[in-house]
């Protein structure tokens, strides 16, 4: 089987084909298929072909019970990174401010590990993901809904070249693929299959996540939620993962000890005097006049702190509200 043909010709049709067609309009295409001219757009773009019988083929993804005819990759990162301890990252697109601390400060400690996050690059818990780990001098891969020559969302062009420079984007689909929505769950299934274990951190009750979560559990990897409200909607995949037997994620550590891999100790954030205050105030969800009440500080007073305690990585805002975050 000739798997670049195979791929090619999904491109062509916008199909969804990982087995070779019997049909006349695959063998016409084949016989009309230049491969050497392909390869050489492939060669200009930057992008490097890894076929499904390619020793250089993540072998996650070639475990999966549907795995694509192969990846089209780009980016400076050497072909092994798919093949090294990786964990995803994945959950809701319209994330809370929550969520989103949550997923980059996850890939900022287990990159700082050395595991690869995996994610699909969409808004919200995606992009924080790959975003904390390339905070924290880690590797990322991205994997692409739509052909490996378009970054999507195009908002996400700069983070896909940031990926790109450490890391690597794949995706099975060729140059000149557009995004569709049937190809995204499509794409999670390579998701699951590049990571030993899957972070589900905010998804609601039908999100494409959970699809990812559901993948891997199939495929025998370990599946970690991220624990929630039981009131917010953001929250009740994650909860009902948990109800089914997840593994609930209340730190990093969790999921390096999966790994075998020790956490190391962090350097603890210290702040003083008003930030210190405040910090001190904030117990649960509070707005900021209640915060100018419970510490007798004046409102500017008050932002000043919370916007230095936001950037320490100590309180994260939602809704008009603060809340404390534990530092990692």
């Amino acid at each position: 089987m000739n798997e670049l043909a195979l791929a090619a010709y999904a491109a062509a049709t916008g199909r969804h084909v990982v087995r070779e067609p019997t049909d006349a309009h695959y063998r016409a295409f084949l016989r009309r298929f230049d491969e050497p001219a392909y390869r050489e757009r492939l060669r200009e773009l930057g992008v490097t072909w890894l076929g499904r019988t390619s020793p250089r083929f993540p072998h996650g993804v070639g475990a999966i019970f549907d795995p694509p005819a192969g990846l089209f990759v780009r980016g400076h990162g050497a072909a092994g990174i798919l093949d090294s301890p990786s964990v995803a990252i994945v959950g809701a697109r319209a994330c809370s401010p929550y969520g989103a601390q949550v997923a980059r400060t996850l890939g900022r400690e287990l990159g700082r590990a050395g595991l690869v996050v995996v994610s699909g690059m969409a808004r919200g818990i995606d992009a924080e993901a790959h975003r904390g780990a390339l905070d924290g001098g880690g590797r990322t891969v991205a994997v692409f809904g739509c052909g490996i020559d378009r970054d999507y969302p195009a908002s996400h062009a700069e983070l896909a070249r940031r990926i790109g420079e450490t890391g690597l984007v794949v995706s099975e689909y060729g140059p000149g693929v557009e995004p569709a929505p049937w190809r995204f769950p499509a794409r999670n299934r390579i998701v699951a299959g590049l990571a030993a274990a899957t972070v589900v951190v905010e998804a609601r009750e039908r999100s494409g996540a959970l699809i990812t979560a559901d993948l891997a559990l199939e495929e025998g990897r370990e599946v970690f939620a991220v624990p929630g409200e039981i009131t917010s909607a953001l929250s009740a995949g994650t909860n009902r993962l948990l109800a089914l037997g997840a593994t609930p994620l209340l730190e990093p550590a969790d999921v390096l000890r999966s790994f075998g891999i020790e956490a190391a100790a962090a350097a603890q954030v210290r702040v003083g005097g008003t930030a210190a205050r405040v910090l001190g105030a904030l117990a649960g969800a509070l707005a900021v006049d209640e915060l100018v009440r419970a510490t007798g500080l004046d409102a500017s007073a008050v932002a000043a702190a919370l916007t230095e305690l936001e950037l320490a990585g100590l309180a994260a805002a939602g809704d008009g509200l603060y809340r404390r975050v534990a530092a990692r």
